[in-house]
């Protein structure tokens, strides 16, 4: 387990920033997305889940879509600035952590308690599932693809 895992902090994949991405892809142009996340790329989020779903984006797209990633801040700024990022049109994606911008997602600080369930699995389930109902407000601005524990 890795040691974000075991400090039950709060990740979340964020956000696919509104651009003329989708109006890209409907014309059938081949599209590269940018995901800039903070961690090495032989982390375990990058190596297991980042790294799997960028190609599972190009496989299921025929090849139209395409996901460069950007590991270890290398398009620079601090992790803190990374929803900016995307909100921001600077970057496409990102993968980040909410609780390194404390007070900002007030509703979703609940999930960075410890111990809130006995799995990642089942906490990530009911962290998507609050946030639909109940905190889509705080990511507004980006089209949130998910949240995980």
């Amino acid at each position: 387990m890795s040691l974000l895992n075991r400090r039950s902090t709060l990740l979340a994949l964020s956000a696919l920033a509104l651009s003329g991405v989708a109006g890209q892809v409907a014309a059938q142009q081949v599209v590269t997305l940018r995901l800039h996340q903070m961690l090495p790329p032989q982390a375990t989020i990058p190596a297991r889940a980042l790294v799997p779903w960028a190609q599972k984006v190009e496989a299921d797209s025929g090849g139209r879509i395409k996901v460069q990633l950007f590991h270890a801040m290398q398009l620079g700024g601090a992790p803190p600035q990374l929803f900016d990022q995307a909100r921001d049109g600077v970057v496409d994606l990102t993968w980040t952590v909410l609780g390194y911008t404390p007070g900002r997602f007030n509703k979703s600080e609940v999930f960075e308690l410890p111990f809130m369930s006995g799995s990642a699995e089942e906490s990530s389930r009911a962290f998507q599932e609050y946030v639909e109902k109940n905190a889509a407000d705080e990511f507004k601005d980006v089209r949130l693809i998910a949240v995980h524990t």
